[in-house]
């Protein structure tokens, strides 16, 4: 089972080492706007899937908000230690 912490190792990894056919690099390299865009589609799915589809539904909608919260933070340089300090 990940955690949010070894999420973010694998994904800051795949940033660096840009394994061919990656989603992540794919994700990266369209840049700020269309992660920007994923994260808003995932924070509505979440929202709906609270109010209509149940918890099951609701924490996958929400581990993919996260995983793409964290590719937005490895775009612009921001670690875990950074977001932490403000929880």
């Amino acid at each position: 089972m990940k955690t949010f912490e070894s999420l973010y190792a694998e994904l800051s990894e795949k940033a660096e080492t840009r394994p061919e056919g990656s989603l992540t690099v794919e994700e990266l390299d369209k840049g700020t706007h269309f992660i920007g865009k994923k994260i808003v589609e995932e924070a509505g799915e979440t929202w709906i899937a609270s109010e209509y589809e149940g918890n099951e539904r609701m924490a996958e909608e929400m581990s993919q908000l996260l995983y793409h919260v964290q590719v937005m933070m490895i775009k612009h340089g921001i670690k875990l230690e950074d977001v932490y300090k403000y929880l």
